[in-house]
């Protein structure tokens, strides 16, 4: 009961100074206020863009790799004249490796053709992208259909011309007709619809397929070279769910080394690019920019804090006779030092909050005025609390302290 009467009291108290000194108090919160605001309004931007790239890497798997000529991370000595002589994935390979992979689920082999234009009768569609992959791309890739069925096994091995498009693709060229059974026109080849993919929408990195339209490999022969560099040819390997990535890794290394003839002691002339890789790039990008918004943020928190410990030692001043009157009755050091820091805590709470409020309208207008959903998550509502709770005991320590150390007799005086 003592405390919740000390905290009633602490809240009165700071209640009065702010409502008796609306300037001064006002002025000494705005500190708190645009310290917390910075801090909690980079933490909530950083974990949205975080959790949003994250979702488009997941979508590579978290048990997936894949070969390619060049590595997805380097450094700032990039030795690009190593890696431009490597020899692209080739259809070879992915055979070599179908056969040696045991530890996978699916090996696949893929190759992207962008900006293709998509024709159905009189309509059109510009910017599309033409994927064509082996039978095992529905292994290694998570695949979600709105409409139709993935290709069977004799559509892959003779090279139907069949294909699945995007929901995107499917909606500029079909409006709200059933496309399944339907035949469209892509480079010059009349080819049949045969499934749709979800629509998953754009995300951060541009990774959905609702503008891509996939068909066999074996079909895809008969229409470019499949081998060629402009097509980014590459080999996708996803583990088995028992066995871990880097087990996985690890063979997929010794294989790749044994079907390229690569002598021991010579580099590799291909890369294993994984979805850690951009996940460990993201954390160390995002970090560096939560180090920025606590320094800016800390500033202001830092002169906020000042702003605080004066009031409290204005405080102080004011109700010297009352701690004295308060002593005389038998009231404890320690009753005037929580006081003191609880009138100071309940301050730095309300700049605190302000600056809460202040992030939630943002993210609210943020996300009505841009295509991007930002979320104010419980996490950094916590923190900006406890913040402003921790600055708040800081601040009001000392001149908490020196109110408790007061003699009642010369404080009565006073």
């Amino acid at each position: 009961m003592l405390v919740f009467r000390l905290i009633g009291e602490s809240f009165r108290f700071a209640w009065d100074a702010l409502r008796q000194n609306k300037l001064r108090t006002s002025l000494s919160l705005l500190g708190i206020t645009i310290g917390i605001f910075i801090i909690i309004a980079v933490f909530t931007g950083v974990d949205t863009m975080r959790n949003k790239i994250q979702a488009s890497v997941d979508k590579l798997g978290s048990n997936t790799l894949f070969v390619q000529k060049w590595p997805w991370i380097f450094g700032d000595n990039y030795p690009w004249w190593k890696y431009v002589n490597r020899p692209q994935p080739s259809y070879r390979d992915y055979l070599s490796l179908k056969e040696r992979m045991e530890s996978a689920q699916g090996v696949c082999f893929e190759i992207s053709a962008s900006s293709r234009t998509i024709k159905y009768r009189s309509n059109s569609v510009e910017g599309a992208t033409l994927n064509a992959a082996t039978q095992e791309y529905d292994r290694t890739w998570n695949l979600e259909f709105q409409a139709g069925r993935y290709f069977t096994e004799n559509e892959g091995r003779s090279g139907s011309p069949v294909c699945i498009m995007g929901a995107e693709i499917a909606e500029g060229l079909f409006g709200s007709d059933d496309p399944i059974g339907k035949q469209i026109k892509l480079m010059g080849r009349r080819v049949t619809v045969v499934g749709v993919f979800k629509k998953e929408g754009e995300d951060m990195m541009g990774m959905s397929q609702d503008k891509n339209v996939l068909i066999p490999m074996n079909f895809a022969k008969g229409i470019f070279d499949i081998n060629n560099e402009r097509y980014n040819p590459q080999i996708t390997v996803r583990g088995k769910e028992s066995i871990s990535l880097e087990e996985v890794e690890s063979e997929l290394k010794g294989q790749m080394r044994a079907v390229r003839r690569i002598s021991p002691g010579q580099e590799d002339d291909f890369s294993l690019n994984k979805t850690t890789m951009l996940s460990n790039q993201l954390d160390l990008m995002f970090s560096a920019i939560n180090i920025g918004g606590w320094v800016i943020g800390g500033f202001s928190i830092l002169v906020g804090g000042f702003g605080i410990a004066n009031i409290m030692f204005v405080s102080v001043k004011e109700r010297t006779n009352i701690i004295g009157i308060q002593k005389s009755l038998g009231a404890k050091n320690y009753f005037i030092l929580l006081q003191f820091i609880f009138e100071s805590v309940v301050l730095c709470l309300m700049g605190g909050l302000c600056g809460l409020a202040l992030v939630y309208i943002l993210t609210v207008v943020v996300t009505n005025l841009a295509d991007l959903e930002v979320i104010l998550y419980m996490s950094n509502v916590m923190l900006g609390i406890g913040v402003s709770v921790i600055i708040g005991i800081i601040s009001g320590f000392w001149p908490a302290y020196s109110a408790s150390r007061l003699d009642p007799v010369e404080a009565i005086r006073s």
